[in-house]
């Protein structure tokens, strides 16, 4: 029978090792690169879904493909607005915000 190694530990509790405690500078950044990262993965999976490539959706919204390309792989930040035409205009979907505490 095998036993469980000690050096398992949850995602949770490896972030938390790897760039401190929530609400720490480190921790900070790393979320919000994550956010970012999520953000142009989520456009990326859209856009598949809707059978259009990054030149077809960069033409739809005005744009060019490599800014699209840019976003979807987390190359370059793009403003709420901006965000907000790639998803109605381009997308034909609702951009939602929301906060929690």
């Amino acid at each position: 029978m095998k036993t469980k190694s000690k050096n398992l530990m949850s995602l949770d509790q490896f972030i938390d090792q790897q760039y401190g405690e929530v609400g720490s500078a480190k921790r900070d950044e790393f979320e919000l690169g994550y956010e970012n990262f999520k953000i142009g993965s989520m456009l990326q999976e859209a856009r598949i879904q809707k059978g259009m490539t990054q030149e077809q959706l960069a033409e739809k919204v005005g744009s060019t493909k490599s800014y699209i390309s840019k976003i979807e792989n987390n190359v370059k930040e793009a403003r709420f607005s901006t965000l907000q035409k790639i998803v109605e205009i381009g997308l034909g979907g609702h951009l939602e915000l929301s906060i929690k505490f």
